[in-house]
């Protein structure tokens, strides 16, 4: 009897090859500087040099502009192996394949060419400038405005809780071309939005965790932008063309959250085994045994939710259900091991000395980023209802 061919097909080779590389990485070049970067809260230029090196920035680009190509499912496995040890670093990455995409999906053949290869070196480094002062998850409530003049457009107003957008140089900007428009969404359009005259960085944000990466406010005043940075080149296609791209973002959200109940499993787990109190390791206690079973569930249940949403995304399926649970859960799941692992950890988890902390404080973020989860079990319950109907 011959034996069975189990090799893996060559994609599948090259994406092992890729984690491996990733994991690496992680544990040779960020693990070592993590804890430096996020209590001064600086930027980590050497890292974003070795991003570029590694391809990151065009991670999910095709390799027609100078990609990788990537599938969703493998670019989460990526942001779960690094936010299990840097979570903030991510949104660098993210932010950045959240406008390329908005380009590659939606933009001319010209817009493709010109920005996509750019982007996918890291020569230019950008983001999704979306939420302003008063209009987060309810993207129709914007007021920034861009009115037509001649081969130009005038854009005024203000975006804010914008990642990479100090460090950044252009970024997907959503803006109401026909502010009188009913619906709202009709007026809404989105524009490839390089620093020039009239665009200005304001105050950069000081936020609880997610340190050691800019997240600012945008300023602009009489921003004149050529008419050809309208992605698509038509106006009013905004809204589908911003929110075409959450599905992804929000699988990137849980793939964060599984990172960090992963990692901080993994710390309690490993200080569970070294700490003892009354005469023997505090992982023989009962108490200390039911938090890392629990924890360990709920890391792994993440994990197999979030893949389920990437899959559904890479087969070309309407996934906002699935990724709606992923990132409710896998964000939750977050918050709840971090907590855990901190209490496992004892005094000692409240110390900056350990990083436990750090996965405590960046958690949260994960429950409000790209749709706060409030949102999530909305947006999953009717679609629940909309493919079950009552017959």
């Amino acid at each position: 009897m011959t034996q069975a061919n189990h090799a893996m097909p060559p994609d599948a080779e090259e994406d092992v090859h890729i984690l491996n590389t990733i994991e690496r990485w992680v544990d040779r070049d960020l693990k070592p500087i993590v804890k430096e970067y996020d209590h001064e809260d600086r930027y980590p230029d050497g890292v974003v040099e070795q991003m570029k090196e590694l391809g990151l920035f065009g991670a999910v680009v095709s390799p027609d502009y100078g990609g990788l190509g990537l599938s969703a499912a493998t670019y989460a496995k990526i942001v779960m192996s690094i936010s299990s040890v840097w979570m903030s670093i991510t949104g660098i990455i993210n932010s950045h394949l959240m406008l390329a995409l908005a380009i590659q999906k939606f933009g001319t053949s010209q817009q493709r060419s010109k920005w996509l290869p750019r982007l996918a070196t890291g020569e230019i480094r950008g983001g999704l400038a979306l939420t302003e002062p008063d209009a987060g998850t309810d993207l129709q409530g914007i007021r920034m405005t861009a009115k037509r003049d001649g081969d130009h457009y005038v854009i005024n107003g203000t975006k804010t809780w914008i990642t990479n957008g100090a460090e950044g140089s252009c970024f997907a900007l959503l803006v109401k071309t026909n502010p009188d428009a009913q619906p709202r969404y009709n007026g809404m359009s989105l524009f490839i939005a390089p620093k020039l005259d009239g665009f200005t960085v304001g105050r950069k944000l000081k936020k609880l965790g997610y340190k050691a990466i800019d997240t600012a406010e945008l300023n602009f005043d009489n921003y004149r932008l050529p008419a050809d940075h309208l992605i698509g080149g038509v106006e009013g296609q905004g809204f589908f063309q911003a929110t075409g791209g959450l599905e992804l973002g929000r699988i990137n959200v849980a793939s964060r959250g599984v990172g960090i109940a992963e990692g901080a499993l993994k710390l309690a787990l490993e200080y569970a085994q070294v700490r003892k109190t009354f005469g023997k390791p505090i992982c023989e206690h009962q108490a200390i045994q039911l938090k890392l079973g629990e924890m360990a569930t709920r890391a792994r249940a993440a994990r197999l939710l979030t893949l389920d949403a990437a899959q559904t995304f890479d087969r070309g399926e309407r996934c906002d259900m699935e990724a709606g649970m992923a990132k409710y859960f896998a964000s939750e799941a977050a918050l709840e091991n971090s907590i855990e692992g901190m209490r496992i950890h004892g005094a000692y988890g409240y110390s900056r000395e350990f990083d436990i902390e750090r996965l405590y404080r960046d958690a949260p973020l994960t429950c409000i980023g790209e749709g706060t989860n409030e949102m999530q079990r909305i947006i999953i319950s009717k679609q629940l209802v909309k493919r079950n109907p009552v017959i």
